[in-house]
């Protein structure tokens, strides 16, 4: 382990989750698990969209993005920690670690642009039903689609570039499961305050603010829906929405959490477990959630399944 003496590192140890052996065959398993769901569930939703005329449409293109971030975003993190569950040698070189962190935030970032600009679409297709069409016209969705991707990967660079021009001096263990930036801070022997004060001020321009959009979105949502007279309709927008707005609460909610706090609330065991819900957990749902529950995916499926067992 490099120490005190030396003041940059050319290898970080990930100390990940457990060194107790019949644990870390355990959590290999579920962490296993979870990301072959991940990826079938989002591959089989990108795919399904994609061959499936009737799913062109803004929602679907949004959800398809989604799930790409979120087929990245697993295989960005969950690879390297089912390798550290189980080998001795848990480290991850200096550009490793770097590009680790630069896509996870990046990513991250992405999708907190993306689930706004689907509570807008949502907007736009309950409280103004008939100008849908026009106003979700396809070169607004590929702006507001790339403008998401670009604007989060630029911020991603000034936080790489930040963080590790830091100098670490104390030890190049990281008391976690992967390279993210509050554990980083806390292994620098010079103070990170410029740095946190980057964080939240990016944190509060991406998260908050996406955040507030999608609220602000879903007031007017909500407003619009309880004036329909008909149960059913009320119900069918309803059901549209709710478990966008439940996946919403907890992505912004774990993220918030994570990078818009006070140094002194830092806990190891309670970053991880609170991490993982975002990095590792909420892209194994979204496409359960979003999707596979949808009707239209479900018949566009059973349509193409049907179509293959006739041939």
């Amino acid at each position: 382990m490099e120490l005190c003496n030396q003041t940059s590192v050319s290898t970080f140890i990930l100390l990940g989750l457990s060194s107790i052996p019949y644990l870390r065959i355990l959590y290999f398993l579920i962490f296993l698990i979870i990301y072959t769901i991940t990826l079938s569930g989002n591959v089989l939703l990108i795919v399904v969209v994609r061959i499936d005329s009737q799913l062109h449409t803004p929602m679907y293109f949004f959800l398809t993005n989604l799930s790409f971030i979120d087929i990245c975003f697993s295989s960005t993190i969950v690879p390297k920690i089912l390798v550290n569950t189980l080998s001795k040698d848990k480290s991850i070189s200096f550009l490793g670690c770097a590009s680790q962190m630069y896509f996870s935030l990046a990513l991250g970032a992405t999708e907190c642009f993306i689930l706004a600009v689907m509570a807008y679409d949502r907007y736009v297709a309950i409280c103004n039903p008939l100008r849908y069409k026009i106003i979700m016209h396809r070169w607004l969705c590929f702006s507001l689609a790339g403008a998401s991707w670009t604007v989060s990967f630029l911020n991603a660079v000034i936080h790489a570039i930040f963080t590790f021009q830091l100098p670490y001096c104390k030890s190049n263990q990281v008391n976690h499961f992967f390279c993210e930036i509050p554990p980083l801070f806390r292994i620098s022997c010079r103070d990170t305050l410029f740095n946190e004060v980057a964080v939240y001020i990016s944190g509060g321009i991406i998260a908050l603010c996406s955040f507030m959009l999608t609220i602000i979105s879903y007031f007017h949502i909500i407003t619009t829906i309880l004036k329909i007279r008909s149960n059913k309709g009320r119900y069918k927008a309803f059901s549209t929405c709710g478990s966008h707005l439940s996946v919403v609460s907890l992505y912004y909610g774990t993220i918030a959490f994570m990078y818009l706090r006070p140094r002194s609330s830092y806990s190891p065991d309670r970053d991880r477990a609170i991490s993982m819900l975002y990095t590792v957990v909420t892209p194994m749902l979204n496409p359960i959630i979003y999707s596979i529950r949808n009707k239209d995916v479900k018949g566009a499926l059973r349509k193409k399944l049907a179509m293959k067992t006739y041939k």
